[in-house]
C-alpha cells in the first residue's frame, strides 16, 4: 500500500496542482476544496452475501487526494417487514461538506422502508415509494440543518426485490447494469443543462451559467442544498435544486450479472462499459466482491481520479464465475509483471525510480492486461514487485529517492505521457 501510495504521488502531481487552480478559482460553492500532498489510499472493503436468494455484494470507498472525505454508504441485504428477497443498497457523494451524505446514508433507508409499507404494490407502487422516501428524508434533513449553511449531497439508490431492479438516483453519482456481457442501463447525471432541469431551473427563476445552477452548482439534483429550495409558492419537487430522484424500474432477467453503483469520483476516471469489462474480468478471477471494489478503487486513483470515491458491486446469480483459464492468464501476466520490473531495474546504471519503471512498462505492448484498467489495474503489482525487489537486494532507498526525485521534476507537467 505504501508503494502504491508513493506511486499515485508521482503519476499525478501536475494534474492534482491544475485540480487545485480550478477549484480555488471564484465562484466555486465549497471554497477551496484542498488536496493533500499524497492520496490516502486505505480502505475497508466488507461485503455479504444472501445465498438463499443468489445475491452478494462488494463496497469499499477512497479518501484519496482530497482533504476530507464527505462519500458515504450503505447497505442492507434484507429489509424488516419485507419478505425474503427484497435488498437496499445506496451510494451518497457530499459537496459542502459529508454532513448531507451521512444523513442519507443513515436515515434513506428508514425513509424508504416507511414509504413503502408491508405490501407495496410492484411496479408503480414502489417507484412512488422511492419518490416520496426521497422527499421526506430531505424534509427531515432540512428541519435539522443549520441554518444558512451551505452543502448537500447526490444519491445513487438500488432497491432489489425478487421481480424488478429499482434505481433511483440524483445528482452525478451512477449506477450500471451488465446483462450478458454488455452494459444495458445506465443511469444520467443531473446536470442544469439537461432541457428537463433546465426548465425547471428557469421556471423557478434561476439562471445557469459556466454549466452550473446560479454559477455555483455542478448538479440541479441532491439531498441538502437548501439555500436553492427557498423559491416561494413551488413545491419541493420545482424548487431550482429538487430531491425528487429520477425512478426506474427494470424487470429483472436470468442474464443480469451485477449492478454497480458508485460516486462521481470513479466515473471521472472510467466510462461505464470499461468499469463493467474490467469488473467482469475479475470476477472470472474468483475475487470476491468487496476485494474488487478495492482494487477498481486503486485503479481509478492510479487512472488519475482526485476525488473521493465510493463503489458498491451488487452481484446476480448470472454474474461471471471463476473460469481457470483466467486464472492461469493473470498468473502468468503478473509473473511477467514482475519479471519485466527486475529486468528494468537491473538494466539501470543507477536504480530507476518507480515512476520511470512503470512509464517504461506503460510504453510496452504487454499481452492479456485487464480489460477496462489495462497497467493502472496492475499498478499494486507492480509497486510491490519493485518494493520487493530492493529490500531483498539490500539496495538503498535514498539512493532511489534520488532518482525518483528527478523523474518527478521531468514528469510532473502532465499525465497525458502517461496514458497507456
Amino acid at each position: 500500500m505504501a508503494a502504491l501510495a508513493r506511486l499515485l504521488r508521482l503519476l499525478w502531481l501536475g494534474p492534482k496542482e491544475e485540480e487545485a487552480a480550478e477549484q480555488n478559482r471564484p465562484g466555486i460553492p465549497d471554497g477551496p476544496r484542498l488536496l493533500l500532498d499524497a492520496p490516502r489510499c486505505n480502505q475497508r472493503p466488507y461485503g455479504g452475501a444472501a445465498e438463499s436468494w443468489g445475491l452478494r455484494f462488494g463496497a469499499s470507498s477512497a479518501q484519496g487526494w482530497r482533504a476530507h472525505m464527505e462519500d458515504a454508504h450503505c447497505a442492507w441485504l434484507s429489509l424488516p417487514g419485507l419478505p425474503p428477497g427484497w435488498a437496499f443498497f445506496a451510494v451518497l457523494d457530499g459537496h459542502g461538506g459529508a454532513r448531507a451524505a451521512l444523513f442519507g446514508a443513515r436515515h434513506l433507508p428508514g425513509h424508504v422502508l416507511e414509504a413503502l409499507g408491508p405490501a407495496p404494490g410492484e411496479p408503480e407502487g414502489v417507484c412512488r415509494a422511492l419518490r416520496g422516501a426521497f422527499l421526506s428524508a430531505d424534509a427531515r434533513l432540512r428541519s435539522l440543518w443549520p441554518r444558512g449553511e451551505p452543502g448537500g449531497s447526490t444519491a445513487v439508490a438500488l432497491l432489489v426485490t425478487p421481480r424488478f431492479l429499482y434505481l433511483a438516483h440524483c445528482g452525478d453519482s451512477r449506477a450500471v447494469l451488465s446483462r450478458a456481457g454488455a452494459v444495458v442501463f445506465s443511469t444520467e447525471d443531473h446536470r442544469p443543462l439537461r432541457p428537463r432541469e433546465r426548465e425547471r431551473i428557469h421556471n423557478a427563476g434561476g439562471t445557469i451559467c459556466h454549466r452550473r445552477l446560479e454559477g455555483y452548482l455542478a448538479v440541479s439534483r441532491a439531498l441538502g442544498d437548501f439555500a436553492y429550495k427557498e423559491a416561494p409558492g413551488r413545491p419541493p419537487e420545482l424548487q431550482l435544486v429538487s430531491a425528487e430522484p429520477e425512478v426506474t424500474a427494470l424487470a429483472r432477467e436470468a442474464e443480469d450479472e451485477f449492478m454497480l453503483l458508485a460516486s462521481d469520483g470513479v466515473w471521472d476516471a472510467m466510462s461505464g462499459p470499461a468499469l463493467a469489462g474490467l469488473v467482469a474480468s475479475r470476477l472470472c478471477l474468483g475475487l470476491a466482491p468487496e476485494l474488487l471494489c478495492a482494487q477498481l478503487l486503486d485503479t481509478c486513483l492510479c487512472k488519475g481520479s482526485l476525488d473521493n470515491m465510493t463503489c458498491i458491486l451488487v452481484c446476480f446469480p448470472g454474474a461471471p464465475r471463476p473460469c481457470e483459464e483466467a486464472i492461469r492468464k493473470e498468473l502468468v501476466l503478473d509473473a511477467v509483471l514482475g519479471h519485466r520490473v527486475a529486468e528494468l531495474c537491473s538494466a539501470a546504471q543507477e536504480p530507476p525510480s518507480l515512476n520511470t519503471v512503470f512509464r517504461t512498462l506503460a510504453s510496452e505492448n504487454i499481452p492479456d492486461l485487464p480489460p477496462g484498467g489495462g497497467l493502472y489495474c496492475k499498478a499494486a503489482i507492480i509497486a510491490e514487485a519493485y518494493s520487493q525487489l530492493f529490500q531483498t537486494s539490500g539496495m538503498c532507498w535514498e539512493k532511489v529517492q534520488i532518482g525518483t526525485r528527478k523523474a518527478t521534476d521531468t514528469h510532473s507537467s502532465s499525465a497525458l505521457d502517461f496514458q497507456a
